[in-house]
This record gives structure tokens, sequence and C-alpha cells, in this order.
């Protein structure tokens, strides 16, 4: 009976062990990372935004862009990283929120084994701030066994049409008789400010009379714009931002009280005013062709 029991006891104890060293041989360099032991994933989606301060619209339209590409590509894990590192602090200090910028974004990925990496910039034009992107990044090329760059949301013309669509279907309850649909880009000193004439050519081109593309910071100015209203004959103006994110610009610029804001312009003018704070990210149109961009810079 003993001799039964010391063999039983032999038997489960050499079958401990195998369990022990099987499950030892199951970790792949793969799955490790991270601090506190951390699972890493081989592939990774890097989504770089200029970024906002506005929590609430930042979940809705950044957050919104970012949990569409995890839900298309879901053996990706998709990070954040964001270009303005005013705001970067800002958060820090006042929410205790850390986020990357895009330097520390790309050591992250660099130090957790990361192998596959797509950066996809959530920016509008490949202006300055893209073509920051793209300098920043492309250092870390050889650093990774794949390595590709998303384009940002309007290069083709068909993407020029596809936002056209998209805006003006996610305005059509605005778009009546002598109301003006007024979008407000930022605006820049690049090359790429031809993007802005170019969108107004296709919304017009598309039979939307009464829909105006203007910026803060360059041309069509505010004043281009009003005009352009005045032209044609309506007596309501709805503003809206042409940006991924309903931000400062947004809030202030566009829609403040101050004088020198959209908002008060138009009203100064005799205007009814209508401001509607809805990031670009916030359309599921707008979410959906970065999806796509993803997928063309994959394809290859």
């Amino acid at each position: 009976m003993k001799k039964q029991t010391k063999k039983f006891v032999t038997l489960m104890l050499t079958l401990s062990l195998c369990l022990l060293m099987m499950t030892g041989c199951a970790t792949t360099p793969a799955s490790k990372g991270g601090e506190g032991g951390e699972s890493v994933s081989a592939k990774v989606m890097l989504a770089v935004s200029f970024g906002t301060s506005y929590n609430d619209n930042r979940d809705l339209s950044i957050g919104g862009v970012e949990k569409a590409l995890q839900a298309a590509y879901p053996d990706y894990e998709v990070r954040r990283a964001f270009t303005s590192q005013i705001i970067i602090d800002k958060l820090k200090e006042r929410d205790s929120l850390e986020i990357d910028n895009v330097t520390e974004a790309m050591e992250r990925l660099v130090a957790d084994g990361v192998k596959e990496v797509v950066i996809q910039p959530t920016h509008v034009m490949s202006g300055y701030e893209y073509d920051d992107v793209v300098a920043e990044v492309t250092p870390y090329k050889d650093k990774f066994d794949s390595f590709t760059i998303g384009k940002p949301l309007l290069i083709s013309d068909a993407d020029y049409n596809e936002v056209v669509s998209i805006i003006t279907e996610e305005t059509k309850a605005y778009n009546v008789a002598g109301t003006a649909v007024v979008f407000m880009g930022h605006g820049t000193e690049h090359e790429a400010n031809a993007t802005y004439a170019k969108l107004q050519q296709s919304v017009t081109g598309a039979g939307h009379d009464n829909y105006f593309i203007g910026t803060v910071e360059a041309e069509p100015s505010l004043d281009d714009i009003i005009a352009l209203v005045k032209k044609s004959g309506a007596t309501k103006v709805v503003l809206l931002p042409l940006m991924i994110v309903a931000g400062d610009h947004a809030n202030n610029d566009m829609a403040g009280d101050e004088e020198d804001s959209w908002k008060s312009a138009f009203e100064s003018k005799g205007y009814q005013v209508e401001c509607v704070l809805k990031g670009l990210g916030q359309y599921t149109g707008i979410q959906k062709m970065f999806v796509r961009h993803v997928g063309e810079t994959l394809a290859q």
C-alpha cells in the first residue's frame, strides 16, 4: 500500500513538472512587454491627431475614428498620439491624462518590440501638420518588419466627392431655402490650402449653391464668405467646423460671443445664426473614409 502511494505521488510530481515546462515553452516574445507584464501586440495602428483639450468632443471625434479603426482591424492594437505638445501638457496638468507625442509613441513601439506598424494621421489634408508627422516617424522605419503611413482625409477626387456627400447628408436638415450652410476650416500657408477651394468647387458642382467653405487663418477668409452669403440672398447662417474635432477654433473662433467670432460677425450683419459644434470625426462616413485609407495603405 505504501509503495503504491509513493508511486502515485511520484507520478503526480512528474506530471506537474511537465505541465510547468510546457507552460513556460508556450510563452512567446510577442506576448511579453509593457509595464507590469502587460501583453503587447505585434501589430499596432498608431492614430496621430492634433489633439484637443475639449474632453467630450475628443471622445466623440478622435475617439470615434479610433474605435472605427479598431473595429475594422481587430488584429491590430490601436494606439493614440497627439502632435500638439501644448494640448498634451494641458491634459496632463489639468486632468492627469497622459498622451504620447509622436516621438514618445514611436519610442514606445520600439521598446515594446512591436513588429508591424501602421501610422494613420487623422488630418484633413497633407499640410504642415501631416508633413511633420511623416518627417517624425520615417526615421523609425527600419526598426520594424513592416512600416506604413496612411493618407489624410482629402487626397483623391473620389475623397472630395465622398466628403461632399457626407457633409451634405449630415446637414440636410439645414439645407432649406434662405439658409446658408457655412463650414469653417483651419487654413494654412502651405500649398495644401488649395484643398478648401477645391472642396468648394466640388460642393458647388454637386448642386449645393448654398454651401460655403471658409478658413480661420487663410483663404477664403471670413470676409470672403460673408460676401458670398450676402450674394446668395440667405437670411440665416448655420456654422459648422470643417475640422476633425470641434475644439478651440470651433468653440471660440466660430461659435464664441467675442466680437471677432464668425457667429458675431454674421449676427452684426443681420443674419440669424445657428452653430453646430460637431467635428468631422463624429460623422460615421468620415470614420469609414479613414478605415478605407488604412485598407488602401495596407494593400500597397
